[in-house]
């Protein structure tokens, strides 16, 4: 078991606790099953972005506090170097760097996401509340959005309300890496 997501489980169930919410209601604000959300809460299974984005809002705090257990400190900018952005590594496909991790009350949440090439695994679905934009940046990659199959290549962009089912994988066996904003 990885033990970034195991303690982001611990921070969930000990911020569930604190502001006595039920397994039921945070099941309903991530808008996925009770068993679902248990699972996540287990630490034994990937908890989506927009899961713990969704949480954040709920519990009130910083998504990169719930994610690092760290509070953000800036309020005018937040500077991230390259490839120096707070690394959430959940999946062994998947490589996230917050990129303002540091910002506090941010409006939006941006991410470097990296994809391994494994072309012969079947796409990881989620969804969750919010918006989300994804520009590529390096490779290309399929995109399904509500069941429509896309190809981003450099340079090009989608926009699209992430609330219904979506997931991505890198092609022509190579990394694809792309900024996500999630809002």
């Amino acid at each position: 078991m990885n033990e970034e997501i195991k303690a982001v489980a611990q921070r969930l169930i000990g911020l569930r606790d604190i502001m006595d919410v039920s397994v039921e209601e945070a099941a309903g604000v991530c808008g996925v099953s009770i068993e679902q959300y248990q699972k996540y809460e287990s630490g034994y299974v990937d908890i989506p972005v927009g899961i713990l984005q969704s949480m954040a809002k709920k519990y009130g705090i910083d998504l990169g506090t719930l994610i690092s257990g760290d509070e953000p400190r800036m309020k005018t900018y937040c500077l991230t170097k390259k490839d120096k952005g707070l690394s959430v590594d959940r999946r062994s496909d998947y490589k996230y760097q917050a990129l303002a991790a540091g910002f506090q009350n941010r409006k939006a949440d941006p991410f470097i996401v990296t994809i391994t090439p494994e072309e012969t695994r079947e796409i990881h679905y989620n969804a969750h509340p919010g918006h989300e934009f994804e520009y590529m940046i390096e490779g290309s990659m399929k995109i399904v959005v509500d069941g429509k199959e896309m190809v981003l290549e450099e340079g090009d962009s989608i926009y699209f309300d992430a609330t219904k089912q979506h997931g991505m994988q890198a092609l022509n066996n190579k990394k694809a890496k792309f900024l996500a904003i999630i809002i």
